[in-house]
């Protein structure tokens, strides 16, 4: 029997009650992603068990029961609060997946201020935007990574202090420097813990456009109602479970799922921190007896790449409930997995913005391989007319993804951007900014996106970032930048550049642009194709067209180009 019992039951009789209920929460009272995530737990009884299992390079493991979360996340609250760091305040957390990542968003939450989870792999360029536009206050990182902070800090005036939370005291501290080590800090037994309401802000998640700077999707602590439940009925997590969420805390998906759904149910989850190979994933499986594995359609087709001869080279017996997310999910990747593991993957669609799972596939439901599933009970999703913003009735018909507003882990704003989040509501609905169709039996299928947004393993890239950093490079003169089709991360970054005379097209030129953007913004968003123009193909009105060179990658028509500005 699954949690969720039969989806069409449950959808004629949800209310979003049976999960404040479950949660002991009612209207008006204090509501603390980060109690409910520890000391809630410790409350039930529970404080022995074991929340995290932790697994590093070279295969160090550590071990975190629930009690212990509690307390180093007070310790990491009041260690906060002794810097003056107060409610609201914005506090990022730019690390590896370490337990300090993990833990730290739990004390951050605790004391009322706002957690700003980042991308470690993430160039100063990258970093900067994003701590700029927050205000960020303080920022948790490691020896590794604090050099980036370093090269952006005279740009930051409002960033305070820079804790580092592996000093080993080698070398000198700089200036904001601190050095804090949770695991030798004084234990706080008791710790009054902010009175956060429903509507106070918990998350900073930053997301990319077409343009512009980055997006603060802001998240509030009611949030906890949707990714309680949709962990508990979609994922099917329960009390006994050893779960895996593989994605990294930077992303929305390793905050609502890979921190706060797991442990707001009580359940034990794994986090591997190292490189990707097929044999080390399924060693991990294997040797923690891992039951239920929350990953991506890229890593799932590397494993498809790996073939069946790595499946059998493992007990992976333990397994018995597999979610994908991030980005489409080929049906080819679901009749493998049934085949190899003797388990489906299912689909769950949702955004950074949504906060939580909208659109899924749940056990017991029919799975129909590369389809995105139903709308989770209590969302009203549809597909609507581009142009008049109406309902698509008809099976078939491409349309707009939305949603009707109003469930509890909706964004409440884009941070210092409130024309930008009005913009994403029309005609009483959200706007996904993805197109699909419904078939007749209501299952939505993902068409694509509706926007230049490039999604290449699961992570949005923005096309106009990119092209921003390559007008940096000294030998680029204009840039362009579309998604590229992928045989694993289904689109990459491919840029089109004119250089500024005296370069000349090499592949040594060609390597060093590429590690520039790797370095300044992320390896995500590093071009993996370069590809030099006389001149880059835009509108009389100076827009860059980068529909013609989309189309261009994927065999498609071109269409209009009566407005270039060469066209005759």
């Amino acid at each position: 029997m699954t949690n969720i019992g039969s989806y069409d039951e449950r959808v004629k009789q949800f209310d979003w009650s049976i999960s404040e209920k479950e949660l002991e929460y009612s209207d008006g009272n204090i509501i603390n992603i980060g109690w409910y995530c520890s000391d809630r737990i410790c409350d039930k009884g529970h404080g022995g068990k074991t929340a995290l299992i932790w697994e590093g390079q070279g295969g160090v493991e550590k071990r975190f029961t629930y009690n212990d979360i509690r307390i180093h996340s007070n310790s990491i609250g009041a260690y906060l609060r002794s810097l003056g760091i107060k409610d609201e305040d914005r506090v990022c957390l730019f690390l590896d997946r370490i337990p300090e990542l993990y833990i730290g968003f739990i004390g951050i939450l605790k004391i009322g201020a706002i957690a700003q989870p980042l991308f470690s792999a993430f160039g100063d360029e990258s970093l900067h935007l994003r701590l700029e536009d927050a205000g960020t206050k303080a920022i948790l990182t490691q020896r590794k990574h604090v050099g980036k902070v370093r090269k952006v800090l005279d740009q930051l005036p409002r960033l305070e202090h820079i804790i580092v939370v592996d000093h080993d005291g080698k070398k000198p501290l700089k200036e904001k420097e601190i050095a804090f080590s949770m695991e030798a800090a004084a234990p706080v037994e008791n710790f009054e813990i902010f009175p956060t309401k429903a509507e106070s802000p918990s998350v900073l998640h930053y997301t990319s456009g077409t343009t512009g700077k980055p997006k603060g999707v802001k998240h509030v602590h009611y949030s906890l109602i949707g990714q309680y439940l949709t962990a508990k009925w979609v994922l099917d997590l329960r009390e006994n479970d050893i779960y895996w969420c593989t994605a990294d805390p930077g992303w929305v998906t390793g905050t609502s799922y890979g921190i706060i759904g797991a442990w707001s149910l009580g359940v034990t989850q794994c986090v591997l921190d190292s490189g990707f190979s097929a044999d080390a994933w399924y060693s991990f499986i294997e040797r923690h007896r891992v039951t239920v594995w929350y990953s991506a359609p890229t890593a799932i087709r590397s494993l498809m790449k790996a073939g069946k001869e790595a499946v059998e080279r493992h007990d992976l017996s333990s397994l018995r409930h597999l979610c994908s997310v991030g980005e489409p999910l080929n049906a080819e990747a679901v009749v493998w997995s049934k085949e190899v593991f003797g388990l489906p993957f299912y689909d769950t669609y949702w955004q950074t913005e949504t906060g939580a799972i909208m659109i899924t596939n749940v056990p017991g439901m029919e799975v129909k391989p590369g389809s995105m599933g139903k709308g989770f009970p209590g969302i009203t999703a549809l597909v609507i007319d581009p142009k008049t913003y109406e309902p698509i009735v008809e099976p078939g018909r491409i349309g707009l993804i939305a949603f009707k507003p109003g469930w509890p882990s909706m964004m409440r704003t884009y941070w210092n951007n409130e024309a930008t989040y009005l913009s994403k509501f029309n005609n009483g609905w959200y706007l996904s900014g993805d197109r699909a169709r419904l078939d007749k039996d209501g299952y939505f299928w993902f068409v694509g996106r509706d926007d230049d947004v490039i999604n290449t393993g699961g992570h949005l890239v923005s096309p106009f970032e990119v092209e921003s950093a390559l007008l940096e490079h000294e030998a680029v003169a204009e840039s362009a930048v579309v998604a590229k089709p992928d045989e694993v991360n289904m689109e990459v970054v491919k840029a089109f550049i004119t250089l500024k005379p005296g370069f000349d097209p090499n592949p040594d030129l060609e390597l060093k642009i590429m590690n520039f953007i790797r370095k300044k913004l992320s390896p995500l968003a590093m071009p993996q194709e370069i590809e030099y123009m006389d001149s880059i193909p835009k509108t009389r009105s100076g827009k860059i067209m980068r529909r013609l060179l989309h189309a261009k990658e994927w065999g498609e028509e071109t269409g209009d180009t009566s407005t270039l500005e060469d066209d005759e």
